[in-house]
């Protein structure tokens, strides 16, 4: 094995022999793989490449970072592990010479309104010590000054015996800072009456809206047999304490036709049965009354701050904690600066290092106050990013998901700094990348291939990056590809005008977007790309907006069924052997009896990560034996599902399964770069790019003209790209209008006009700094993207 050049002083990677010093996988045939076998240096930088769907994430997340995840949790005791989920092991042959590995992903950060950016890092933990000691009033140790810690004042007695004499009396306080309006959480949820119920009618008249409360069943008897209003009257003709037992009353005993029932108001009573469960979790119809009727609101007494009171009013030099939250970081790292304070020297360094770091990796934008549920992939990848830049530990195995996401080409680069300083310290940095700028400062790099899916799942090289480029493989061919600019542009059939807007950071921008032609929208990370986009252009009729955000679904939810696909195979299946279409979903008829058509058992541990186990009656097939024994062209329902989009496609073209609805849909998938994904894959595991390509394929067939995209090269390969901008060219040629917001220069340097955004992130940022074609941004090279664009084509 070589390497490609590094960066200072470094010993050669190891030669084969020095085994201690490689992981070594051999035979992994996880997922697509086809028995790899690799040696990874240790201490280096390597990055794995591949088309989309060739292996890559197989292999670094699900072979080698989940071994190591499995085996480290073995060393915990039985009592321990009782209470941790059971990690199979990775179907592979031999894995050692592993280290503890982290895995640094894009998997959006929880959702509990409780988290922020200051919460997920050490900063907030930091500051709320900083403001112990120097906060004025003062008001009690770091926990007053916490959002998650409620305000709890209690007393006692404790006996304290000192030989044959007793002192009995001592009282503690114990307070935290959460507001107590709020809990926390920074605004309150209202209830709007006029969705649970019509005033106008009587309960008997069936006054109640809410999903699944009837008055044909135990519902019905408990409100007519409680005593504590009138069935047969208006809801509106109640009195002040009927309307009061009905919404809500407090859990009470009774007596209803000899059974002992309990009842509650409905209120209490649907925010434990709804409101406090994950939504996604819910029933369509419930979900969709969750959503109408709860409204969120700031709340009045802490302001959105979260804090108590006390907490507000204590200041450092007239600025409070809260304050201090809500900061862009990169002045709240100033304000830290300007704190002079000996006592606390050591902690002002270490607060002002870690809010540094912030800047350093392309967030000096956000606040710490940001809900950590908000982040983008992207950001709350580099966020997790932040935890581990100071951290002590050497040895470790670093395992990254495209840290480049998001970023632009002139973040990139304080990106290969970041990862490679965790190398330099001692660490094993292994990347999963698709751009050219991050391969290039590789020590070592693995190319799979040679395909997705099927076709893919075989180391096609592996050596330096001088090597890949001349290895013929897909990734070697495409490394070097430049695009050229436009020679000539289309013109625009109209314009979309935004006058003032200021959302977020944006300062009163005023512009014209064209429209009939593909227009990208560039700037760093935080320029104000994304508010000007989403947040100026109105949603509504004939505006498509398609970004990366979560797919609504649950856990059974994949690309068959919200693309509507499986409605046309379902039906085609039904035809073809005489039976009912409901058979053949896992959410109805045709479900396996022992997991309800889920395909694994889930364990919900509450607090815990929940624990899935394959199903062993259905083998995870989802179906009921009994099903599958029903084909149409040679293959069972189950069989079609495992499917990649490519092979449905051919499968349902010819034949006795041609079903041209459903080989439309499948086409649409393979146009936006899908054709390697399965038809029944849970949409849980989709990274971001895959999630928006997914849903643009679904809105091809919308008659919407202006398609509004958010990066749509995110997770793609080098050669998918053009396919890609193939793609964007046939929906503009169509008489659509395509606004894109992209840091990719191939996708730059083929648009017809360029709005670029900054001339910073934050407060630097939010206005035009750009508006014409890419040969005039390339021309004039006045601005970041102008700079680094000029040099992606050789200008």
């Amino acid at each position: 094995m070589t390497t490609a050049p590094r960066t200072g002083k470094q010993s050669p990677v190891p030669h084969a022999a020095d085994s201690h010093d490689l992981i070594r996988v051999h035979g992994a045939r996880e997922n697509n793989l086809k028995d790899v076998s690799i040696e990874i240096p240790k201490r280096r930088l390597t990055v794995f490449t591949g088309v989309s769907g060739s292996g890559k994430s197989s292999l670094v997340f699900d072979t080698i970072a989940a071994e190591s995840q499995r085996l480290i949790n073995e060393t915990y005791s039985a009592f321990v592990q009782g209470f941790m989920p059971t990690l199979a092991r990775p179907e592979v042959d031999v894995l050692d010479g592993l280290t503890t590995a982290i895995s640094v992903d894009q998997q959006r950060m929880g959702g509990d309104p409780r988290s922020t950016v200051g919460t997920a890092t050490d900063a907030n933990a930091m500051l709320r010590i900083l403001f112990s000691r120097l906060g004025r009033p003062h008001i009690g140790p770091p926990s007053a000054y916490a959002f998650n810690v409620p305000s709890v004042r209690a007393s006692g007695a404790i006996t304290v015996e000192r030989g044959t004499q007793k002192a009995q009396k001592a009282t503690f306080t114990r307070t935290g800072g959460m507001c107590p309006r709020c809990e926390g959480r920074g605004s309150v949820t209202d209830i709007d009456l006029s969705q649970l119920y019509d005033d106008n009618k009587s309960l008997d008249e069936g006054a109640l809206t809410i999903p699944g409360y009837s008055m044909d069943g135990w519902y019905g008897r408990i409100f007519r047999g409680c005593g504590f209003f009138d069935p047969g009257k208006p809801i509106s003709k109640y009195t002040k304490r009927e309307l009061h037992d009905l919404l809500h009353k407090e859990p009470t005993k009774i007596k209803v036709e000899g059974i002992n029932l309990t009842y509650e108001g409905l209120i209490p009573k649907i925010q434990k049965s709804m409101l406090s469960k994950d939504i996604d979790s819910l029933q369509p119809h419930v979900r969709a009354f969750v959503e109408r009727a709860t409204t969120f609101s700031t709340c009045p007494e802490c302001e959105g701050t979260r804090l108590s009171e006390g907490a507000r009013a204590s200041k450092i030099d007239g600025i409070s904690i809260a304050d201090a939250c809500a900061m862009q970081i990169s002045d709240l790292a100033d304000w830290v600066r300007d704190v002079d304070e000996p006592s606390v020297a050591p902690l002002l360094a270490a607060l002002g290092q870690t809010l540094d770091s912030f800047a350093e990796i392309g967030l000096g934008y956000l606040a710490l106050d940001r809900p950590s549920g908000t982040l983008s992939g992207g950001e709350a990848q580099r966020v997790k990013m932040i935890r581990h830049l100071g951290s002590s530990l050497t040895d470790v195995t670093y395992v990254f998901d495209e840290p480049t996401i998001g970023l632009h080409p002139h973040d990139i680069q304080r990106m290969n700094g970041l990862l490679l300083q965790l190398r330099d310290k001692g660490n094993t940095v292994l990347v999963v990348e698709h751009k050219p700028e991050l391969i290039a400062i590789a020590d070592h790099v693995v190319d799979l291939g040679p395909g997705a899916g099927t076709a893919g799942g075989t180391v096609c090289f592996e050596g330096t990056v001088e090597g890949l480029r001349g290895a013929g493989t897909v990734t070697g061919r495409h490394l070097d590809d430049r695009a050229a600019v436009k020679k000539s542009v289309r013109k625009p059939a109209g314009a979309l005008e935004i006058r003032g807007a200021n959302l977020h950071n944006l300062q009163g921008v005023d512009v014209d977007i064209p429209l009939g032609v593909l227009v990208v929208v560039t700037g760093v990370a935080g320029s104000g790309k994304s508010s000007l986009v989403h947040g100026s252009i109105p949603a509504g009729e004939g505006v498509v907006s398609v970004d990366q955000g979560a797919i609504r679904g649950s856990r059974r939810s994949n690309p068959a069924t919200y693309t509507g696909l499986l409605d046309p195979i379902r039906k085609a299946f039904a035809k073809a052997n005489g039976v009912k279409p409901a058979l053949f979903s896992a959410n109805s008829e045709g479900a396996c009896p022992t997991c309800n058509g889920a395909g694994v058992i889930y364990t919900d541990l509450a607090m815990m990560a929940g624990v899935s186990t394959t199903c062993e009656d259905c083998e995870g097939k989802r179906f009921d034996a009994s099903v599958l024994e029903y084909h149409l062209g040679g293959r069972d329902i189950s069989e079609v599902l495992a499917m990649p989009v490519t092979e449905a496609e051919e499968f349902f073209a010819t034949g006795e399964a041609r079903t041209p609805i459903a080989h439309r849909i499948l086409q649409r998938l393979a146009d936006v770069g899908l054709g390697y994904l399965s038809l029944g894959q849970p949409l849980t595991t989709l990274s971001g790019g895959e999630r928006q390509r997914l849903k643009l394929a679904t809105h091809m067939a919308d008659k919407g003209g202006v398609y509004v995209l958010d990066e749509p090269t995110a997770g793609l390969h080098l050669a998918d790209v053009e396919q890609l901008l193939g793609l964007l060219d046939r929906l503009v040629d169509s008489g659509k209008s395509v606004i894109v917001v992209e840091h990719h220069q191939a996708v730059m340097a083929h648009a017809d006009w360029i709005i670029d955004l900054g001339p910073g992130a934050g407060h630097d940022g939010g206005r035009i700094v750009f508006e014409g074609t890419p040969a005039d941004l390339v021309a004039a090279r006045a601005t970041l993207t102008g700079e680094h664009l000029a040099t992606y084509v050789g200008a």
